[in-house]
């Protein structure tokens, strides 16, 4: 029995990391912190999994794990905004979408994930979960553990804020330089100088890739660099999501788009982290990525 759950578990995991993900990532405002937050919703899945007599729902169950650690983390930014729950507005039946109902579905689908943190958070769970990932409002209600009343007066107070926050928020900034040290990082890679790139990492450095097990240590994380060595054509881009330096991975020099990116963490002057997307690329369908400017270059990738 015990086996048959983790198996289901893990099967139902890669058909509905990218779903969570839509929703952990507007509500952090983040696609990073995103997809942290999936991370650590299936490794508490796991744990709990064990202990429950029952087989659960698992979709219902993850959703509702994944918002629970989401507020956690809010809540421990002190970021939550409290917000009464006021009278419900007409918001149209889940069986009858008008075209009204379906515009405003498809304006939060093109919002920008980072402009959801500025809805107060009882509002930015129940449009996400309404507008872009489609749910009944019956359902959304025992998610959050509120009326189908609450559902529709929050649904109405975010569609309405977040409307206004497209209507006044700045375009996305242009591209800027890299920094020497990602520079490096990308001069040394694609000249495929892997003992190069080994030599920057440091003693006790670390790797993480999601749906695979952490690696810590020069030697065991400088076996991720054979990976890519494998492939000829992968081509690396120094980039920018969310404020945060990252390098964009193009599986081949000519596409126009990356394939995913990551992120590097550096301690006198050495990589002591590497955050690798590869395995889960749907972060960088729910990403701004900019292109940096470095060595010519200039120019975005649109989601």
């Amino acid at each position: 029995m015990e086996r048959d759950r983790q198996e289901g578990l893990l099967a139902l995991a890669a058909a509905l990391r990218p779903e969570l993900h839509r929703y952990c990532a507007r509500l952090m405002g983040s696609v990073i912190d995103g997809e942290d937050v999936v991370q650590d919703t299936f490794a508490r899945a796991f744990v709990a999994l064990d202990e429950l007599n029952e087989v659960p729902q698992l979709r219902p169950w993850l959703f509702r794990i994944a918002h629970n650690r989401a507020l956690d983390l809010l809540r421990s930014r002190a970021i939550r905004a409290a917000e009464p729950i006021e009278a419900a507005f007409e918001i149209a039946d889940d069986t009858k979408p008008d075209p009204v109902e379906m515009l405003m579905r498809r304006q939060a689908v093109q919002t920008a994930v980072s402009r959801f943190a500025e809805l107060p958070v009882p509002q930015r769970s129940v449009v996400i979960l309404r507008d872009v990932l489609d749910e009944p409002l019956a359902e959304i209600a025992a998610l959050l553990g509120i009326t189908v009343d609450a559902v529709k007066g929050h649904l109405a107070r975010g569609r309405a804020r977040l409307r206004h926050i497209n209507a006044e928020a700045s375009p996305l900034p242009d591209a800027r330089i890299a920094s020497a040290a990602v520079v490096r990082y990308v001069s040394l890679f694609n000249q495929r100088d892997w003992d190069g790139l080994r030599a920057l990492l440091a003693d006790d450095v670390k790797l993480q890739q999601s749906m695979h097990p952490p690696r810590s240590g020069a030697g065991d994380v400088g076996m991720f660099f054979t990976i890519y060595a494998r492939s000829d054509g992968v081509w690396l881009r120094p980039a920018w999501v969310e404020g945060r330096e990252v390098i964009a991975v193009f599986e081949d020099r000519a596409d126009p788009k990356p394939n995913h990116f990551m992120w590097l963490e550096w301690r006198e002057g050495r990589i002591s982290f590497i955050r690798d997307y590869r395995y889960v690329r749907y972060v960088l369908d729910e990403a701004d990525l900019v292109l940096a400017r470095e060595a010519g270059f200039s120019r975005r990738t649109d989601r």
